[in-house]
């Protein structure tokens, strides 16, 4: 996991900074969500389709049709990183601070890292394309045994948390295609977690950190958010 996560890094941070668009809803048309549209190409919208992308500057973008034209306006600058970082924690706290994330609970704990599902609370979480879900308890201090199973309870997984263990890869029981919701009982407690998928074609970690907080993983969005962080100096 460290050598794909510094693999990863490598390549991200390498990317111009204004690389791509991606569909993050589209309504009508032949867009699909997650997919990458470069910003200098032209688009075509019919009257009644909508289409939102964000980009590296962390920032969403709505056309609605009729409309014909460039994604964005043709001579944009290029994404500032810091005004980026900005706008996302920005974006961040305005959500954090709804009475529904309150409720949820899912950022009362950072998670090591933006790959980590914490496991132990309910609500939304964002799972990379082909990956499987590496699940994370904050406290390793004693045995704990949770059960996991989908809406359908088509399968049913019986899991142990280890003394010392904090991370833990889901057994090859279920493909996440999409948004998946499942039911876990941990510490005498049932709640469900919702597992979105981020595209393959996500490169950016700026487009990734908008998009964990548009889907609501608020968790991995405030720990990639931190990683940014330290690579990118804020104006305060």
């Amino acid at each position: 996991m460290k050598k794909f996560l510094i693999s990863f890094y490598l390549l991200i941070f390498s990317l111009p900074s204004f690389a791509q668009l991606i569909v993050l809803q589209a309504r009508g048309g032949d867009f699909k969500v997650g997919q990458s549209i470069s910003p200098t190409q032209s688009i075509s919208l019919k009257e009644g389709e909508r289409l939102t992308l964000i980009g590296a500057d962390g920032k969403s973008i709505t056309h609605r049709g009729p409309f014909k034209g460039l994604p964005v306006k043709k001579g944009a600058s290029k994404p500032d990183p810091t005004k980026a970082l900005s706008v996302l924690i920005a974006s961040r706290d305005a959500r954090t601070s709804s009475i529904g994330v309150i409720r949820a609970g899912t950022n009362a704990v950072q998670t090591p890292d933006h790959i980590a599902i914490d496991i132990t609370r309910g609500g939304p979480r964002c799972l990379f394309e082909g990956e499987k879900p590496e699940f994370w308890r904050p406290n390793t201090n004693k045995e704990e045994p949770f059960v996991m199973f989908p809406v359908d309870r088509s399968w049913r997984a019986d899991l142990v948390w280890q003394i010392g263990q904090d991370r833990m890869i889901m057994p090859d029981l279920s493909k996440f295609e999409g948004t998946t919701t499942v039911l876990v009982n941990f510490n005498q407690q049932e709640f469900a977690i919702s597992f979105t998928i981020i595209p393959k074609t996500i490169k950016d970690p700026f487009i990734q950190t908008a998009w964990m907080l548009e889907k609501g993983c608020i968790q991995q969005a405030n720990s990639l958010l931190t990683k940014l962080s330290k690579s990118t100096p804020l104006d305060l």
